[in-house]
């Protein structure tokens, strides 16, 4: 089992690159994110593989850091979603949106990825939400939150400065950035006007 690969690009081709380990070269394919951040040939190159062996073939699957190949794995457990799709999920969302968008309950975000349609992005944000804080990576201050406003328990202080950000141009998830800042500076006795106040300071920065 190949966990990691170091060594020097070979080649980058539209879904994988190939990477030369003193002489021995391997294909690992990619998310077009991660290949867009490789590199170039000749440069070195540390991979995360996940590798998987069926009766008739052996892939490797490359990743840049191992939060993207936990989320590569965790996605494949939902029906509908393989190998394939779960690179374009991760081609279109980094894993702190990606778990931005399941503690959201943004369906919208995850079908942007191509071949996801509305069925198996309803499923993907649905059967994932537990596993969003987990792996939300830099996006973990605030994902406690934006499950609250996901599942509808939030307080109507919070859902109400969050609606309000969002009707003012900016995403749910930026709202929900500024509501989730703003609360650690004001405590959770702030109403909507003082969040509301202190989201938009926030989000002027």
């Amino acid at each position: 089992m190949i966990g990691k690969l170091k060594g020097t690009i070979e080649e980058i081709g539209e879904d994988h690159v190939l990477v030369d380990v003193h002489g021995v070269c391997y294909v690992a394919f990619c998310s077009a994110r991660t290949l867009s951040r490789i590199g170039s040939a000749g440069e070195a190159i540390v991979l995360f593989i996940e590798t998987y062996v069926r009766e008739d073939q052996l892939k490797l699957f490359g990743f840049m850091t191992a939060l993207e190949r936990e989320w590569f794995i965790i996605l494949q457990g939902v029906q509908g979603v393989g190998a394939r799709v779960a690179l374009a999920v991760l081609s279109t969302l980094t894993p702190s949106e990606l778990a931005n968008a399941i503690a959201l309950q943004d369906k919208t975000a995850v079908s942007r990825a191509p071949g996801v349609g509305p069925k198996v992005a309803v499923r993907i944000v649905t059967e994932l939400k537990n596993k969003a804080p987990a792996f939300a990576g830099e996006a973990s201050g605030s994902i406690g939150l934006k499950q609250e406003l996901g599942e509808g328990v939030a307080s109507s202080a919070v859902t109400d400065a969050v609606s309000a950000l969002s009707n003012l141009g900016y995403s749910r998830d930026q709202a929900a950035n500024a509501v989730a800042a703003a609360l650690r500076s004001a405590g959770e006795e702030a109403d909507s006007a003082q969040l509301i106040r202190l989201g938009l300071k926030e989000l002027a920065r």
